[in-house]
């Protein structure tokens, strides 16, 4: 299994980096400790036969125009996006429901509903990211610090108008709302897209995050893959072969060998080894990494030290169900979307975050919702429905927010808070409840148990707040993929710039390691 390049784990961004690396030229060997590559892209009949689950994650906004993952052309190798008639819709009890379409009149006809001028106000953020979209794309995707990118971003705009931008992006989501618009609905979907990348209404970058997701699902939608999350992993297993590159599942690594101060390969947990020529890249979440798979004597004490204080992101809790019937809702706007948001406002949001930072199980917990068969016909029998709701609840359970909930997840806690879920879907969907044919229940540590990566289902690889971002991640001073242990690259999203399926740290990792081979051959290591 020698080769150029060890790559440890096939989850998206081992993928994507073992792919660019063989595009390259270079000898590829991929190792999966799984039985099936994939990591969080994933899908199985979990419930009954006929009816398509995935697994882990299920739509995708961040594999859009630009990012490496899209720039890998997977339509070549069978992969096939297919889209619901509205994109997210995120309905409340006085049957509203602000929607996001990929028709931007639609989308704006629809908040104009709410208060005249917010559907102006809309279109206005969707141009300032379509203006801005090239230089953003760059500091999204590529290595920290991205001088180029930043640049062009610096010279697109005058002065004055670049700090505004600058402000801009660093507002918290409730600021940002009330500032561009006039409407509580508007405000909602704006603060349910930044809660739904892990951020609280009120904390700095929170705005950013929710612009970007609903601009990414206005421009590009929140795209699922025809036949389930697997045919992500199927294609980007495929072009891999199709460069001569292997995947080996299977297979742990147990160590990261080194040698004169510089990794040069692995040894597997059946006391085999893989030996890389060039580098070992690790699509592992940082803490694993660093701390049980290369040896303590390797690294340097303060980024052990550092790494002790990492901030994982919460922890998921997730259920699938299999339905005799598409969901109910109330509103119509919900029946044709492919994503739904459940939160009254965004308030009920804050209550959420305040609950889940004093490790409670959330009262009424915020959904993010997928509809199957807005999307895919193919995922369940005609008629039926495919669905799954996922949310957020503490790493460490001090306590339930409604004083019902033991903070074990025993058997009971578990069903419990499925339960909760359900009721939350009930209230806006009557009759739900009764088109329940199965159910299947991930919690925390059936997160870990699928994929050892996500640690108590944490799918964003470390929190998305500042404090851990650009220099700081996935510890103080890095910031790229290199590792302090020579050879050694971070391919996952615990480096920049974190979670979601568009590549970004497996190609950083590939590319990295690429430049550090042409400027440093490292010959006398290589003799």
């Amino acid at each position: 299994m020698d080769a150029d390049a060890i790559v440890i784990g096939a989850g998206p961004n081992g993928l994507v980096a073992a792919n660019v690396l063989a595009d390259h030229g270079w000898s590829v060997t991929v190792l999966e400790a799984n039985d099936e590559a994939g990591g969080s892209v994933r899908s199985a009949e979990l419930i009954e036969p006929g009816f398509l689950n995935d697994v882990c994650s299920a739509f995708y906004p961040l594999a859009s125009e630009g990012s490496p993952i899209d720039q890998l052309d997977l339509a070549d190798h069978g992969l096939r996006w297919l889209h619901a008639p509205t994109v997210l819709a995120h309905p409340a009890s006085d049957g509203t429901c602000p929607i996001i379409s990929r028709e931007i009149d639609e989308t704006a006809a629809t908040l104009d509903r709410f208060a005249p001028g917010d559907g102006a106000a809309w279109r206005g953020l969707i141009r300032r990211w379509t203006d801005q979209q090239p230089h953003l794309s760059r500091l999204l995707y590529r290595p920290f610090p991205p001088i180029a990118a930043g640049t062009g971003l610096a010279t697109s705009l005058p002065p004055r108008e670049l700090a505004r931008f600058a402000r801009f992006l660093v507002l918290p989501a409730r600021r940002m709302g009330e500032e561009e618009f006039g409407s509580a609905e508007a405000r909602r979907l704006l603060a349910g897209c930044a809660l739904h990348a892990d951020l609280a209404p009120e904390s700095t970058l929170s705005g950013f995050f929710g612009w970007i997701m609903c601009c990414l699902g206005q421009v590009n939608g929140f795209p699922v893959p025809e036949g389930g999350a697997r045919a992500v992993t199927a294609a980007l297993v495929a072009r891999l072969r199709s460069k001569g590159g292997t995947v080996h599942c299977g297979v742990p690594v147990e160590r990261v060998e080194t040698e004169r101060g510089r990794a040069i390969g692995v040894r597997t947990a059946d006391g085999g080894t893989a030996r890389a020529r060039r580098a070992v890249l690790a699509d592992v979440n940082a803490p694993l990494l660093y701390t049980r798979l290369v040896a303590t004597g390797d690294l340097p004490a303060s980024v052990l030290g550092d790494i002790e204080r990492f901030h994982w992101d919460d922890a998921t809790f997730k259920v699938d169900w299999t339905l005799d019937a598409p969901i109910p809702w109330t509103s119509p706007e919900a029946r044709r979307a492919g994503t739904v948001h459940l939160a009254e406002d965004t308030d009920a949001l804050t209550v959420v975050a305040s609950e889940l930072a004093r490790g409670l199980i959330p009262t009424r917990p915020f959904l993010l919702i997928g509809q199957q068969s807005m999307t895919d016909p193919t995922r369940q029998p005609a008629g039926r429905e495919t669905a799954w709701a996922y949310t957020h609840v503490p790493r460490t359970v001090r306590g339930d927010g409604a004083g019902q909930l033991g903070t074990s997840w025993s058997a009971d806690d578990v069903d419990g808070f499925a339960a909760r879920m359900e009721d939350e879907i009930e209230a806006l969907a009557p009759g739900f409840k009764r088109l329940i044919r199965g159910r299947h229940v991930l919690t925390p540590e059936g997160f870990e148990e699928e994929n050892p990566n996500l640690s108590a289902g944490a799918i964003n690889g470390g929190t998305a707040q500042l404090h851990q971002q650009l220099v700081f991640r996935p510890v103080p001073g890095l910031g790229r993929a290199a590792t302090p242990l020579p050879g050694l690259y971070l391919a996952s999203s615990s480096a920049h710039p974190g979670g979601g399926l568009h590549g970004a740290p497996g190609a950083n990792a590939a590319r990295a390691a690429i430049w550090h081979e042409r400027t440093r051959p490292w010959r006398r290591w290589r003799s």
